[in-house]
Protein backbone atom coordinates (compact mmCIF):
# COMPACT_ATOMS: atom_id res chain seq x y z
CA UNK A 1 0.00 0.00 0.00
CA UNK A 2 1.19 2.97 -0.71
CA UNK A 3 0.99 5.33 2.36
CA UNK A 4 1.77 8.71 0.80
CA UNK A 5 -2.16 8.84 -0.55
CA UNK A 6 -5.23 6.54 -0.24
CA UNK A 7 -7.77 6.22 -2.82
CA UNK A 8 -11.38 7.72 -1.35
CA UNK A 9 -12.71 3.94 -1.86
CA UNK A 10 -9.91 2.81 0.61
CA UNK A 11 -10.96 5.10 3.76
CA UNK A 12 -14.92 5.01 2.53
CA UNK A 13 -14.36 1.17 3.08
CA UNK A 14 -12.98 1.33 6.24
CA UNK A 15 -15.33 3.76 7.68
CA UNK A 16 -18.31 1.99 6.54
CA UNK A 17 -16.96 -1.43 7.57
CA UNK A 18 -15.75 -0.68 11.08
CA UNK A 19 -18.43 -0.54 13.64
CA UNK A 20 -15.96 -0.31 17.10
CA UNK A 21 -12.86 2.38 17.11
CA UNK A 22 -10.13 2.00 20.09
CA UNK A 23 -8.59 5.26 20.71
CA UNK A 24 -5.17 5.44 22.22
CA UNK A 25 -4.24 8.55 23.80
CA UNK A 26 -7.74 9.71 24.51
CA UNK A 27 -8.50 12.92 26.22
CA UNK A 28 -10.77 13.80 28.70
CA UNK A 29 -9.85 17.57 28.31
CA UNK A 30 -12.28 19.69 25.68
CA UNK A 31 -9.67 21.28 24.33
CA UNK A 32 -7.51 18.37 22.69
CA UNK A 33 -7.82 16.65 19.27
CA UNK A 34 -8.23 13.34 20.26
CA UNK A 35 -11.17 14.43 22.63
CA UNK A 36 -12.81 16.37 18.84
CA UNK A 37 -12.06 12.70 17.31
CA UNK A 38 -13.42 11.07 19.96
CA UNK A 39 -16.69 12.45 20.68
CA UNK A 40 -17.37 12.99 16.58
CA UNK A 41 -17.11 9.21 16.16
CA UNK A 42 -19.52 8.15 18.78
CA UNK A 43 -21.76 10.80 17.67
CA UNK A 44 -21.85 8.92 14.00
CA UNK A 45 -22.49 5.45 15.62
CA UNK A 46 -19.34 4.36 16.53
CA UNK A 47 -18.90 1.85 19.71
CA UNK A 48 -16.13 4.22 20.79
CA UNK A 49 -13.44 2.53 23.31
CA UNK A 50 -11.34 5.30 25.30
CA UNK A 51 -7.82 4.27 26.17
CA UNK A 52 -5.53 6.76 28.18
CA UNK A 53 -3.76 5.22 31.47
CA UNK A 54 -3.85 8.16 33.22
CA UNK A 55 -7.51 8.56 33.09
CA UNK A 56 -8.54 4.51 33.78
CA UNK A 57 -11.62 4.51 36.15
CA UNK A 58 -13.00 8.05 34.50
CA UNK A 59 -15.02 8.16 31.92
CA UNK A 60 -15.03 10.03 27.86
CA UNK A 61 -18.62 10.98 26.61
CA UNK A 62 -20.59 8.00 28.89
CA UNK A 63 -17.63 5.82 27.98
CA UNK A 64 -15.42 4.34 31.16
CA UNK A 65 -11.17 4.44 30.12
CA UNK A 66 -9.33 1.88 30.35
CA UNK A 67 -5.40 1.73 30.73
CA UNK A 68 -4.35 -0.29 27.98
CA UNK A 69 -5.19 -2.56 24.72
CA UNK A 70 -5.51 -5.51 27.03
CA UNK A 71 -7.56 -4.22 29.33
CA UNK A 72 -10.33 -3.55 26.83
CA UNK A 73 -11.61 -7.57 26.77
CA UNK A 74 -13.61 -7.80 24.19
CA UNK A 75 -12.68 -7.16 20.48
CA UNK A 76 -12.83 -4.39 18.74
CA UNK A 77 -12.75 -3.50 14.80
CA UNK A 78 -10.26 -0.43 14.21
CA UNK A 79 -7.21 0.93 16.34
CA UNK A 80 -6.66 4.74 16.24
CA UNK A 81 -3.40 6.23 17.46
CA UNK A 82 -3.01 9.48 19.27
CA UNK A 83 0.68 8.98 20.25
CA UNK A 84 4.01 9.99 18.45
CA UNK A 85 4.93 8.09 15.46
CA UNK A 86 7.81 6.41 17.79
CA UNK A 87 5.14 5.68 20.31
CA UNK A 88 3.45 4.61 17.37
CA UNK A 89 5.00 1.26 16.70
CA UNK A 90 4.94 0.38 20.60
CA UNK A 91 1.06 0.38 20.27
CA UNK A 92 0.74 -1.80 16.98
CA UNK A 93 2.67 -4.13 18.72
CA UNK A 94 0.48 -4.49 21.49
CA UNK A 95 -2.27 -4.46 19.02
CA UNK A 96 -0.84 -7.54 16.98
CA UNK A 97 -0.45 -9.58 20.28
CA UNK A 98 -4.10 -9.59 20.95
CA UNK A 99 -5.78 -12.76 20.95
CA UNK A 100 -8.07 -10.96 18.26
CA UNK A 101 -6.73 -8.21 16.58
CA UNK A 102 -8.19 -5.03 14.69
CA UNK A 103 -8.89 -4.97 11.40
CA UNK A 104 -7.32 -1.63 10.99
CA UNK A 105 -4.50 0.20 12.35
CA UNK A 106 -5.34 3.86 11.94
CA UNK A 107 -2.74 6.60 12.99
CA UNK A 108 -3.61 10.41 13.14
CA UNK A 109 -2.46 13.39 11.33
CA UNK A 110 1.48 13.35 12.19
CA UNK A 111 1.87 10.05 12.95
CA UNK A 112 3.46 8.04 10.68
CA UNK A 113 5.23 4.51 11.44
CA UNK A 114 6.04 2.74 8.08
CA UNK A 115 7.87 -0.51 10.16
CA UNK A 116 4.75 -0.71 12.18
CA UNK A 117 2.68 -0.20 9.16
CA UNK A 118 4.61 -2.89 7.81
CA UNK A 119 4.41 -5.73 10.57
CA UNK A 120 0.44 -5.08 10.41
CA UNK A 121 0.12 -5.41 7.10
CA UNK A 122 2.05 -8.37 6.92
CA UNK A 123 -0.79 -10.01 9.17
CA UNK A 124 -3.52 -8.69 7.05
CA UNK A 125 -4.41 -5.74 8.75
CA UNK A 126 -5.29 -2.28 6.93
CA UNK A 127 -3.69 0.68 7.69
CA UNK A 128 -4.16 4.86 7.87
CA UNK A 129 -1.83 7.25 8.24
CA UNK A 130 -1.15 10.79 9.00
CA UNK A 131 -5.20 11.06 8.72
CA UNK A 132 -7.74 11.86 10.79
CA UNK A 133 -10.63 9.38 10.44
CA UNK A 134 -12.77 12.74 11.68
CA UNK A 135 -11.87 14.49 8.65
CA UNK A 136 -11.81 12.00 6.29
CA UNK A 137 -15.59 11.36 7.50
CA UNK A 138 -16.24 14.71 7.34
CA UNK A 139 -14.97 14.84 3.76
CA UNK A 140 -16.56 12.21 2.53
CA UNK A 141 -20.46 12.58 3.41
CA UNK A 142 -20.08 16.37 2.50
CA UNK A 143 -20.01 17.66 6.39
CA UNK A 144 -17.53 19.21 6.28
CA UNK A 145 -18.81 22.08 3.90
CA UNK A 146 -21.19 22.92 6.68
CA UNK A 147 -17.69 24.85 7.53
CA UNK A 148 -17.16 25.87 4.31
CA UNK A 149 -14.06 24.04 3.61
CA UNK A 150 -13.08 22.62 -0.10
CA UNK A 151 -13.82 19.19 0.40
CA UNK A 152 -12.46 18.72 -3.37
CA UNK A 153 -15.77 16.71 -4.07
CA UNK A 154 -17.97 18.68 -6.78
CA UNK A 155 -21.97 18.79 -6.44
CA UNK A 156 -24.68 21.27 -7.04
CA UNK A 157 -26.56 19.95 -4.29
CA UNK A 158 -25.58 21.30 -1.17
CA UNK A 159 -25.66 18.73 1.50
CA UNK A 160 -28.74 18.50 4.06
CA UNK A 161 -28.32 19.26 7.76
CA UNK A 162 -28.06 16.00 9.47
CA UNK A 163 -30.69 15.83 12.20
CA UNK A 164 -31.30 13.15 14.57
CA UNK A 165 -31.30 9.32 13.10
CA UNK A 166 -30.96 11.22 9.92
CA UNK A 167 -28.82 8.00 7.63
CA UNK A 168 -25.60 9.70 6.23
CA UNK A 169 -23.85 9.06 2.64
CA UNK A 170 -21.39 6.66 5.06
CA UNK A 171 -24.83 4.64 6.09
CA UNK A 172 -24.26 5.99 9.81
CA UNK A 173 -27.02 7.81 11.61
CA UNK A 174 -26.44 10.92 12.79
CA UNK A 175 -26.77 10.94 16.68
CA UNK A 176 -26.33 14.34 17.47
CA UNK A 177 -25.39 16.18 14.50
CA UNK A 178 -26.67 19.77 13.57
CA UNK A 179 -28.54 19.27 16.47
CA UNK A 180 -28.31 22.92 17.39
CA UNK A 181 -32.12 25.41 17.76
CA UNK A 182 -30.72 27.46 14.78
CA UNK A 183 -29.80 23.72 13.02
CA UNK A 184 -32.85 22.80 14.00
CA UNK A 185 -34.81 25.32 12.57
CA UNK A 186 -32.94 25.67 9.32
CA UNK A 187 -33.88 21.75 8.57
CA UNK A 188 -37.37 22.37 9.43
CA UNK A 189 -37.68 25.13 7.53
CA UNK A 190 -36.04 23.03 4.47
CA UNK A 191 -38.30 20.38 4.81
CA UNK A 192 -41.69 22.83 4.90
CA UNK A 193 -40.60 24.29 1.54
CA UNK A 194 -41.80 22.71 -1.49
Amino acid sequence: MNHDTYPDSYIHEILTSVKSIAMIGASPSNVRPSYFVFKYLAERGYDMIPINPGQAGKSLAGKPFVGSLSEIGRPFDMLDIFRNSDAAALVVDEALALAVKPKVIWMQLGVRNDQAAEKAEAVGLKVVMNRCPKIEYARLTSEIQWMGINSRTLSSKRAPVPTGNMRLSLDRASIVGGATAAADRVAKDKNDVS
